[in-house]
């Protein structure tokens, strides 16, 4: 039984920043990787970035990679992506997911939260 919410969602403008939250629960939790997938309108889920409960470990979309920073709090059992330096290319819905792999394909993942819409303008 694991479980995943994600929330910190909204509307911003180019450059602007948004934090987004993933709070995760069940019995493996210290055990998974945790990671953020993206997907627009039209377009297949892509991958953002992961990281690793256990040991803090992280990689990252080049897409995203220098904009984008995770990191987690394993006391509060949440997963946190700070998102600056936004484009109106990042507008998708996020989701978290756990697995027991670390890598950026969504065949990894168990446990995907419900999503949360950003949306950025121009």
């Amino acid at each position: 039984q694991v479980q995943l919410a994600e929330s910190g969602g909204g509307l911003v403008q180019a450059g602007g920043s948004l934090r987004l939250s993933c709070v995760i629960s069940g019995r493996t939790f210290s055990r998974y990787s945790v990671g953020w997938f993206r997907q627009a309108p039209g377009k297949e889920r892509e991958f953002v970035v992961v990281i690793s409960l256990s040991g803090g470990s992280t990689y990252f979309a080049d897409s995203v990679k220098g904009r984008f920073t995770i990191s987690r709090d394993n006391a509060k059992q949440t997963v946190y992506l700070q998102m600056n330096s936004l484009k109106p290319d990042d507008t998708a819905v996020y989701y978290c997911a756990a697995g027991s792999a670390f890598g950026g394909a969504p065949r990894l993942y168990n446990y995907w939260g419900q999503g949360t819409q950003v949306t950025v303008s121009s």
